[in-house]
């Protein structure tokens, strides 16, 4: 069987001082967070009680940054390398040596938002349904930032567009960062645009929910690809940590839905 090759990229894209430099990975943060904050804007000038202006928004940009950076760092080192981080406290901080989880960067986003929100006096369900449809933007971004990276490979296949990553080994491998950033990215854009156009009368978090439970899904799907990371391995027959970590946003959004129906039902009772 023919195989791609993948071509090395180097991470780094130009060094700028010392240990810092920016990278693919990093661009990718810094371009999904501006691409998203500006959707954001346009599809907030659609609405008519939440408005984000230049303000909102530059504040936004600092927000998202600083809740992704710090809650993907801290995701990262509970939940997929406590022990190491344990005997080497000082390695939590070198975050240009790699290792970011989504699940803590939305988590630490969520919490950043959420004083955003207070500041400025926004709902949080209206404005986290606007990022719901703008988040996989951010997502498309870090996944092909993965792929240029040649990180988070998939598992061994026989399938004719698998390839090869010389970095980790000579085996052939499905290109599962590019199954991500179509089933994360692309796939759950084009859900989201869906839903926002057809339920824009739903209360406010529904949006939101439906994120949560796709997300989840999507990303269960994706794993099925990947390889599980060499040092966690199966969590247990063929089911991956980020599976595991998947189900909480599931569960999430369902209770959402369910809270959000009953509250609708009580309103209408009255």
């Amino acid at each position: 069987m023919i195989a791609i090759i993948f071509t090395q990229i180097d991470p780094v894209i130009f060094h700028i001082i010392g240990p810092i430099a920016l990278r693919w990975y990093g661009l990718a943060y810094i371009l999904g967070i501006i691409f998203s904050i500006w959707f954001i804007s346009k599809l907030s000038k659609k609405s008519l009680s939440l408005i984000i202006n230049k303000k909102i928004a530059d504040d936004m940009i600092f927000h998202s940054a600083i809740g992704i950076i710090i809650g993907g760092r801290i995701g990262y080192v509970l939940f997929y390398d406590i022990a190491y981080y344990i005997n080497h406290p000082i390695d939590i901080i070198k975050i240009w040596e790699g290792g970011m989880s989504f699940h803590g960067g939305f988590i630490g986003l969520l919490i950043s938002l959420y004083l955003l929100c207070k500041k400025h006096k926004i709902v949080f369900l209206e404005l986290t349904d606007l990022i719901s449809c703008t988040a996989p933007i951010g997502l498309f971004f870090g996944r092909i930032a993965n792929f240029i990276n040649g990180e988070l490979i998939g598992r061994t296949t026989e399938v004719p567009w698998g390839m090869i990553f010389p970095n980790v080994d000579n085996l052939v491998r499905h290109p599962s960062q590019l199954y991500e950033a179509f089933l994360e990215g692309i796939l759950l854009f084009i859900i989201m645009s869906f839903l926002r156009k057809t339920i824009s009368s739903e209360k406010e978090g529904t949006l939101s929910a439906y994120f949560l439970i796709l997300y989840g899904i999507l990303r269960s799907i994706a794993e099925l690809f990947r390889e599980p990371d060499q040092h966690i391995g199966f969590i247990a027959k063929y089911l991956t940590l980020g599976q595991v970590l998947c189900l909480p946003f599931i569960l999430a959004g369902l209770l959402l839905i369910y809270k959000l129906k009953l509250c609708s039902n009580q309103t209408t009772h009255l």
